[in-house]
């Protein structure tokens, strides 16, 4: 991620005032090598986490989110996601949220459990085992799939999608005992077959990066949140969003 792409993502919720606003993380660790920018250290991340609570905003996952805005009850209310797996949200992400009393969607990969990002060059980073994901599930937060093997939708052939949403669906299904509602691409790649896979493998919604308007909630845009993005960046951030939906008669955050 760059940041060129954060503002890119910042850009399309301006565009599309009537979804919601859904951070997008990855790692929340310490991380000697990082190409991507997809780190966030735990001292930072809490830096962050703070800045919502102090504006009276909560983290929710995204089923949570998805749910209050049906009921229209989401005001306040900020959507927090974790793509990959990793073992450091775990680890750091779980307590700071439970110490701040919020949550989020942790999207695992099915078919990767308990080894690590092989599709990124560099050093290994962990990726959660099925203990890891019981850890967050027993916390009371969704589990979402991100496929099975970290791969690019847009274009695939009809195995590679039924591997990829419907196999991961099933999967984590076995092991928690519910199917999960919310899917999450890989590498946001995405095509209409993709979504339609996605929609018919009974996933109630899907997060994409950055989307388009009238994509519906099987596209939900994010915006990606690194280790530069401070309080102030966040409270900046927050204010463009609220500003921004009261010019549209949005309800604001």
């Amino acid at each position: 991620m760059t940041e060129a792409l954060s503002r890119d993502a910042v850009a399309a919720g301006r565009r599309m005032p009537h979804l919601p606003l859904i951070m997008m993380y990855h790692s929340v660790g310490v991380r000697a090598h990082d190409p991507h920018n997809l780190a966030v250290t735990p001292d930072r991340f809490e830096e962050q986490m703070a800045a919502l609570k102090r504006r009276g905003l909560r983290g929710v996952s995204v089923a949570e989110l998805q749910a209050a805005r049906a009921a229209g009850s989401a005001r306040g209310l900020i959507g927090l996601t974790f793509d990959d797996g990793y073992t450091d949200v775990v680890d750091n992400a779980l307590p700071i949220l439970q110490r701040y009393g919020f949550s989020g969607t942790f999207y695992v990969l099915t078919g990767r459990l308990g080894g690590a990002n092989e599709w990124d060059e560099g050093t290994p980073w962990p990726l959660v085992d099925e203990s890891g994901i019981r850890r967050w599930a027993d916390a009371g937060f969704e589990i979402g799939s991100h496929g099975s093997m970290h791969v690019k939708l847009a274009g695939a052939d009809q195995d590679v999608l039924r591997e990829e949403v419907a196999d991961s669906r099933r999967k984590l299904t076995e092991m928690l005992g519910k199917a999960p509602t919310g899917y999450c691409y890989a590498y946001g790649s995405m095509d209409a077959a993709a979504r339609s896979a996605v929609a018919d493998a009974g996933y109630d919604y899907a997060c994409a990066v950055i989307s388009r308007v009238g994509l519906g909630p099987h596209a939900l845009p994010r915006i990606w949140i690194g280790q530069v993005h401070t309080s102030k960046h966040i409270l900046k951030m927050l204010y463009t969003y609220r500003l921004h939906r009261r010019i549209s008669g949005r309800d604001a955050l």
